[in-house]
């Protein structure tokens, strides 16, 4: 291994990340909102990925699980191109 130089001028800001995280987090909530999301899902699942949804807990009684994620194929009669093993 080679010998560190001393440093004497350039010194690091410890900037790291330019982007704002509030508009990154807005971006992201209504990206998840909006039938983008749905349309996005829906094409994928009919070319045969597996797509996940997100949907309320049908179990009330579990309070600390608002919403629970089920495969697409549960909840969406199964259809989509089906795989060849």
């Amino acid at each position: 291994m080679g010998r560190k130089k001393q440093r004497t001028s350039q010194t690091s800001a410890g900037v790291h990340c330019q982007k704002r995280s509030f508009a990154s987090k807005k971006q992201r909530i209504e990206y998840n909102k909006s039938l983008e999301r749905v349309h996005n899902q829906l094409s994928a699942f009919q070319r045969g990925r597996n797509v996940v949804l997100t949907i309320p807990n049908p179990n009330t009684n579990e309070t600390n699980k608002r919403f629970i994620k089920v495969n697409a194929r549960d909840v969406w009669s199964g259809g989509g191109k089906q795989k060849k093993k």
